[in-house]
């Protein structure tokens, strides 16, 4: 068998000689003072032709820089964009568990955005510097020599002496932003702790709540000022870069007032406060790790936030920081971004704002009306200054109090549904109030917003029945509704159970107390029985009866007592309605004609009947 040389066909040859033009083809000589591209005539290959060995002698021409601002029509738009919440989202947050005290929820919204603004700016700050090392350390490894290990030889002129004049010194930092904690003032079971815990949910941040009755000054037994950061940052899970931007609540921090008269050293009083200023202001904390156990666990997700929440994903990345301490460790925790919240009722801190406001200008500057006490020392109180005050339109008392009201007020405030306007001392505290109750000038400067809350109101304690998404109303229905059983209360026998809850005046606290006094026997009889439905009519909350029980087939007579006393409520909402119209209507005759002098003769000579 004879082998014939075989011979390359015409696209293969083609190929070759391709190659061998190419690696022919003389090199161009390009100058360094060329900026421009230097073209030749010769032909190359395609990208699957290219060696690595092609490569190995080409000079590195320039680098890329990824933080360089933008160019062209972009260049000039904002770099932050539109932010993600905004005082009105938290306001109608809080709006979903917190009904009432309008003011006091503004106030604590726009706080907290301020200080959720802060932190994210303080964020790109640190985010700003890491990324200007990082491009210092990329334009230093340009001036590398190729070998590994050695350094270029050249050096860059060195700096012009400095004038001998001498110049301004100029700072050329950004600007600090500071934090501006919170005072939250009012009666017991108004909301203020409820506030504060909702806004630190959405805005899924370290929350700790302090009482400040057990604290004492360092070295006598009960607790230092500093167990507050301990608790925060158990809370946080351990991990110091999340409870660095925390919040924290000091609850009861009326109890901390300095004595009037005090037979020693004050340590439950002026020395917490002493020792609560450098905190506040912003200091570093030693914390020895101790496992609490409120504390969360280490495969816990603190940065998840309610499907509620206006903030969708958390802006913070979870940090590998957070576990379980070990037994000994320190933890050093900066204070400076931490948001701290006061809140207390301030017993008698009202009659201090009022015999500031009533004394005289004219005379020999007596008060117009009695101090409260002898020795005018704050803090004792009577059942009766605990209940709301209605401000009559045109009063002097109206005048009084809107000339040292600290913010704007319309001149006539509208209430809905007829309801009357209540005047609250606390809108007018300023901080010579507080110095007065008993605390230092240096502690009071360092908590710039005070927003107080009223007292509330029977109409607003029976929405608080039923409005928030997490009700009474609706945690007895769920409650009952676990057992198979219908639970309905009528509108007559809520409004009952939130007069007697007023009358308690321990605020909203008061509304459960009062639920589980009528459904004791209910939560006792009913699980297991053959009951199916309970309803609470006015009979039941005024103690005159005890709930009724209807069975499964009972369903058509639960809904017509319901019905039934529902319209004799409408019904009777509607005579008062009028007859609150009608005594509207003769007191403006009365003041438009003085020489009446009764409704009969207001009825003859104005009505015509």
């Amino acid at each position: 068998m004879l082998w014939l040389p075989l011979r390359p066909s015409a696209p293969l040859r083609a190929h070759r000689q391709f190659i061998l033009r190419y690696r022919r083809a003389p090199c161009p000589i390009v100058r360094r003072s060329q900026r421009g591209f230097v073209s030749s005539s010769a032909s190359f290959p395609t990208l699957s032709q290219f060696n690595r060995s092609d490569f190995t002698n080409q000079p590195w021409s320039g680098s890329y820089e990824p933080g360089l601002p933008t160019a062209g029509p972009l260049g000039s738009t904002p770099a932050f964009g539109a932010p993600r919440i905004t005082p009105k989202m938290l306001k109608q947050y809080l709006d979903q568990f917190v009904v009432g005290q309008d003011r006091a929820k503004k106030i604590l919204s726009v706080a907290v955005y301020n200080h959720y603004q802060r932190v994210q700016e303080l964020q790109r700050r640190d985010e700003e510097a890491i990324e200007l090392l990082a491009k210092r350390a990329r334009r230093e490894s340009v001036d590398r020599h190729p070998v590994e290990g050695q350094q270029r030889t050249t050096c860059p002129p060195p700096d012009p002496s400095p004038p001998l004049n001498p110049t301004d010194l100029t700072d050329s930092s950004a600007t600090q932003l500071e934090k501006s904690n919170i005072l939250l003032l009012g009666p017991s079971g108004v909301g203020k702790t409820l506030m504060a815990k909702t806004l630190a949910k959405v805005l899924s941040v370290p929350f700790s709540i302090s009482d400040c009755t057990p604290f004492t000054q360092a070295g006598y037994i009960g607790e230092d000022a500093e167990v507050c950061v301990h608790r925060l940052l158990a809370a946080a899970n351990y991990d110091v870069e999340q409870a660095e931007r925390g919040i924290i609540v000091l609850d009861e921090v009326d109890k901390i007032a300095a004595a009037k008269i005090s037979h020693g050293k004050d340590v439950g009083g002026e020395g917490v406060q002493q020792a609560l200023l450098k905190i506040i202001e912003g200091t570093t904390v030693q914390v020895q790790a101790k496992q609490e156990k409120s504390a969360p666990r280490a495969g816990g997700t603190p940065n998840t936030y309610p499907s509620n929440s206006p903030l969708g994903n958390s802006p913070y990345p979870p940090s590998n920081g957070g576990g379980m301490p070990q037994k000994g460790e320190v933890y050093n925790v900066r204070t400076d971004n931490i948001l701290f919240i006061f809140s207390g009722a301030f017993v008698g801190l009202h009659k201090v704002v009022m015999d500031r406001i009533s004394r005289g200008s004219i005379g020999f500057g007596q008060p117009v009306r009695t101090p409260s006490n002898s020795d005018g020392r704050p803090g004792q109180s009577a059942t009766a200054n605990n209940q709301p005050v209605p401000i009559v339109p045109g009063s002097e008392e109206e005048a009084l109090y809107k000339k040292h009201l600290p913010f704007f007020t319309s001149a006539s405030p509208e209430s809905p549904d007829g309801e009357p306007t209540y005047f609250n001392a606390l809108d007018l505290i300023n901080p010579t109030d507080l110095q007065n109750y008993g605390f230092i000038p240096e502690l009071v400067g360092r908590v710039p917003v005070t927003a107080a809350l009223s007292t509330l109101t029977q109409p607003l304690l029976v929405r608080i029945l039923t409005e928030p998404r997490n009700s009474l109303l609706a945690q007895y229905t769920t409650l009952f509704s676990l057992s198979g059983i219908e639970l309905r209360f009528t509108t007559p026998a809520l409004h009952k159970i939130a007069a007697n809850a007023f009358t308690m005046g321990t605020g909203a606290r008061a509304l459960r107390t009062e639920m589980e006094t009528i459904l004791s026997d209910a939560m006792y009889e009913t699980p297991g029985s053959s009951v199916k439905f309970v309803l609470i009519t006015e009979s039941v909350a005024v103690r005159k009866e005890k709930p009724i029980y209807l069975s499964r087939g009972q369903g058509g007579r639960f809904h017509a007592m319901i019905a039934a006393e529902e319209s004799q409520w409408e019904e009777k909402q509607r005579r008062e309605k009028k007859q609150k119209a009608q005594k509207a209507r003769a007191q403006a005759a009365l003041e438009e004609h003085p020489s009446i002098s009764n409704f009969r003769e207001y009825r003859t000579r104005v009505a015509g009947f």
